[in-house]
């Protein structure tokens, strides 16, 4: 009786009188039975021992398994490699699930306004570094910043590297390809001047949120959605979601996901004025800020720009050359970092991704240089020498 090994092995036997319990002591040969690459039957015989049939079994079927590898990655080579870049992209776009509102429509942009105008029609076999060259050229030549540029190399990069994990190139497309290098420009801060008078120019809510991007560091879609209830201690606030400007809903933090947070400093002052706006207009559910004309909703993103749109036109404070609302967020780095604060601190308390973006934006705020570690460094080997 032939004995079985794994599924699709095949089985090796003896055709002789002996019952399977003799045939380690019997002389007579081997023999194995097992299905081909093209599914027909095949017999050999001839194998002196059991090792040697459970061998060739074992030769038989790497051989098969390795040919069917192969047979799956030409079909995907057949099936992706011959897709336009637009189809393809919009098939990875399907599995990128992690993705926040804001997030989806950002990729969007890129993709219509500058991916798929100079590549949508490429199939994907043909792309290779002299393609990604062209497509960063066309950019330039389209006048495309370099904040748009090096944004739509992340996002072709991102798509390549997940064609090139599928099999559809040898080497990967990008290999040797410099990156557009985007080195953001430096950061328009207000003065504690500026700041004193831009946070009382408009009105109460402007004020709140102003503090709290200032004081606090959050994003204006993170102050939105301040609550009274995220004040954990006397000195730390919990930001735990934000306004998402896309759907005008309650959200998951930016580069988080769902009831994950982060914990920022609460200085006194902002203390005082979260204290003393709940007290003055009240709470919904613990939050202060609620839509102007329905209290059930939240916050709009427009009634903060409006605001700040107002405060510029009306010219009758000092708003410096340059400012954005965001640079309210600015100063709170600032401060930050000219009080000698870690610069790893302020990333986590700003919720930077990744530490990088801190340092290029706020690089030349560091109190740290040469010339001044080479000082404090000196003054322990002067006691050593």
């Amino acid at each position: 009786m032939p004995t079985p090994l794994v599924r699709g092995m095949g089985s090796f036997f003896k055709e002789c009188e002996h019952p399977q319990s003799r045939w380690s002591k019997c002389p007579h040969l081997y023999k194995v039975r097992y299905r081909s690459t093209a599914g027909k039957q095949v017999q050999e015989s001839g194998f002196a021992t059991q090792e040697k049939a459970i061998g060739r079994l074992a030769e038989i079927y790497n051989e098969k398994r390795s040919v069917h590898r192969s047979l799956s990655k030409t079909e995907r080579i057949q099936k992706y490699g011959a897709m336009r870049f637009e189809e393809y992209a919009v098939e990875w776009k399907s599995g990128q699930r992690d993705l926040g509102p804001a997030s989806v429509r950002h990729l969007d942009s890129l993709l219509q306004q500058h991916l798929f105008p100079l590549l949508g029609s490429r199939r994907m076999s043909t792309f290779d570094h002299k393609v990604v060259e062209s497509f960063i050229q066309a950019m330039e030549r389209n006048g495309a910043g370099l904040a748009t540029q090096a944004n739509a190399f992340d996002k072709l990069k991102a798509i390549l590297l997940d064609a090139h994990r599928l099999g559809l190139f040898h080497e990967s497309p990008l290999a040797g390809v410099k990156a557009p290098l985007y080195d953001p420009k430096r950061a328009v801060i207000p003065s504690p001047g500026q700041l004193r008078m831009i946070r009382t120019a408009g009105n109460d809510q402007f004020r709140l949120i102003a503090d709290l991007m200032s004081g606090c560091g959050l994003r204006n879609a993170e102050a939105a959605a301040v609550n009274l209830r995220n004040m954990v201690a006397d000195d730390v606030y919990r930001v735990s979601e934000q306004v998402n400007q896309t759907t005008g809903q309650y959200a998951p933090l930016k580069h988080r996901k769902s009831n994950e947070y982060r914990d920022v400093p609460l200085p006194v002052v902002i203390r005082e004025t979260i204290e003393w706006y709940a007290q003055k207009y009240g709470t919904s559910d613990g939050y202060l800020l609620r839509h102007p004309s329905d209290p059930s909703r939240p916050f709009p993103h427009y009634s903060l720009s409006n605001q700040w749109r107002r405060i510029k036109v009306q010219e009758r404070i000092d708003v410096p050359q340059g400012m954005v609302l965001y640079s309210l967020r600015h100063f709170f780095a600032s401060n930050c970092l000219t009080q000698g604060i870690p610069i790893t601190d302020v990333a986590e308390w700003m919720g930077h991704r990744n530490i990088d973006v801190t340092f290029k934006i706020y690089r030349h705020l560091m109190p740290g240089s040469i010339s001044s570690a080479a000082q404090v460094l000196n003054q322990n080997l002067v006691l050593a020498a």
